[in-house]
Parts: C-alpha cells; sequence; structure tokens
C-alpha cells in the first residue's frame, strides 16, 4: 500500500509532516476588502486579524479548489499511490467536503476516502498525522479508517467567544442580545457539534469563569484515556498561555501546543477567542 494524505489550510500541521512527500495541503483563499490572499503564502495569523479589525466588512473566505484536487489525485495515480485519505473543514462548516465525493470513483486502482473530520485546526492536523502513523506501523487501509472513525467520534473543541459585537457582524447574534449580553458580561463557550458546526453550548457570565469552565469541559471531556490537547486562540496569546498554565497547575500531563486560528474561524469568531481542541491518541 501506497498512501498520500490531503488536506487543507486551515488545519495545523507539525512542519516535518507536512514537508513529506505523500502529504498534500489544499490552500483556502480569504479575500479581505476585496484582496485576496493565502494564508501561509501572502498573509500571517497577526495580519489577518490586524486587517479584519480595519475593515467594515468580514473578511470572505472560499473553499479550497476543487480542480486542485482533482489535478493531485491525477498525479496520485500516475506516481503509483494506491490509497489516498483525505481530510478537510468540517462539512457542517464547508460545503467543500458534500461537494468532492464523486471524485472518489473518478480514479481508477486509487482507493479514496474522504471522511468528514467535523472538526478543523490543531485536530484535523493530528487525524493527518495519526493516518501516517498508522499506515508505517502496518495497518490495512481497513483499519486505518476504523480508527480514523474513533478517533474523529471523540475528538472535540470548544471555544469562549470574547467579541460579541463581531457575532452581530457576522449576523450570528442580534444588535440587542449583543447589547444585552455585553451589560452582563456574558461570554458564549461554543462548540462544535456532532454535525461539525459551530454551536452554542453554555452561556457563562463573566471571562473568569467561562475560562474555569472551559477547564472542567476539557477535564471532562479527556477522562476516558489519552489525548492530543490543543490550546487554540484567536490573536489572543496571552489568555491562551493563562489556560495553558492552568491546565498544567490541575496536573495535566498531556502534550499540551498552543496555536491560533486561522482565517476561516477567526472570521467566524473574531479576535480575543480562546478555546481547546481535543483528540485521542490510538495507537
Amino acid at each position: 500500500m501506497k498512501i498520500a494524505i490531503i488536506t487543507d489550510s486551515s488545519a495545523v500541521l507539525n512542519p516535518r509532516f507536512a514537508e513529506r512527500e505523500n502529504v498534500f495541503v489544499l490552500d483556502i483563499p480569504v479575500s479581505i476588502d476585496g484582496v485576496d490572499y493565502v494564508e501561509g503564502v501572502n498573509l500571517t495569523a497577526q495580519e489577518f486579524y490586524e486587517k479584519m479589525a480595519a475593515t467594515a466588512e468580514l473578511p470572505k473566505t472560499s473553499q479550497p479548489s476543487l480542480a486542485s484536487l482533482a489535478e493531485i489525485l491525477s498525479q496520485l495515480k500516475k506516481d503509483g499511490y494506491t490509497h489516498v485519505v483525505g481530510l478537510f473543514l468540517a462539512a457542517g462548516i464547508s460545503g467543500f467536503h458534500q461537494n468532492i465525493q464523486f471524485l472518489m470513483d473518478e480514479f481508477e486502482g486509487l482507493t479514496i476516502a474522504f471522511p468528514d473530520t467535523k472538526i478543523t485546526s490543531a485536530p484535523q492536523g493530528y487525524m493527518a498525522e495519526s493516518v501516517e502513523k498508522w499506515a508505517e506501523a502496518g495497518s490495512s487501509f481497513e483499519e486505518i479508517l476504523e480508527k480514523l472513525e474513533q478517533q474523529i467520534n471523540r475528538t472535540s473543541g470548544f471555544i469562549m467567544v470574547d467579541d460579541l459585537n463581531h457575532l452581530v457582524k457576522g449576523g450570528r447574534l442580534s444588535n440587542g442580545a449583543a447589547l444585552l449580553g455585553n451589560l452582563l458580561s456574558i461570554k458564549p463557550i461554543l462548540y462544535f457539534d456532532d454535525e461539525g458546526k459551530i454551536a452554542v453550548y453554555e452561556k457563562v457570565r463573566t471571562e473568569k469563569k467561562a475560562v474555569k469552565r472551559l477547564l472542567e469541559i476539557l477535564a471532562e471531556k479527556t477522562s476516558d484515556g489519552e489525548y492530543e490537547i490543543a490550546i487554540i486562540h484567536a490573536n489572543a496569546l496571552e489568555k491562551a498561555e493563562d489556560f495553558k498554565r492552568m491546565l498544567l497547575e490541575q496536573g495535566v500531563q498531556s502534550s499540551i501546543r498552543i496555536v491560533t486560528f486561522g482565517s476561516v474561524i477567526g472570521t467566524h469568531l473574531g479576535a480575543g477567542a480562546v478555546g481547546f481542541g481535543i483528540t485521542p491518541v490510538i495507537e
């Protein structure tokens, strides 16, 4: 079995993994004030949040290029690959996953799987790295897909939103609700639901209580085994570092990374958001 892994730029990947010859990343373009950018190419995460703060309109994110994906698959077949796993942004956020399903039957001799990750960012990247790990350990393609399904079903992400006015800007909250929320110091905790959509999990008063609740949720969700933990922030590094410190003080032994929400999720959440993603470690 010669396996290739394809993902998109919303996934956070270990740089050494991303450089492997069997790993391919599709760009997700973002348009700000009519100018197109590709994050990681001509736009850093820091620059994205600066530009978003300076514009009256929300950035517009596009789907990865279907033509680019088809081109990669065609080349993989020529290069002797036999199997492909594509792990892309949650179908609950993007229509890309649904739009590419027909490609699985277009390349004879190439066995292709596009499971719905139902997530993004660091957990999506860790899933891609897990596929490589399982393949190198000798798992069959069917075993890899079974492990991947288990991993997806136990992966989750929770986020505390800082800027209610940004949710108004994005049409996710009314002006009246935002005004009341600001007066009451409401900090919504959002999460990726079972369909991979971003939904409200709880509404908590004050940031301090919301952070405490995030810590409780993380402890609850990781009580059944070993997890890869990522603290993910939207241009709020200090909050992320404080959250990591609290986790360490609680005795969390797992590997903890701090990463930044890219433009796709950053457009939804606005600056100042902080949360976590957890992905089970499956051997």
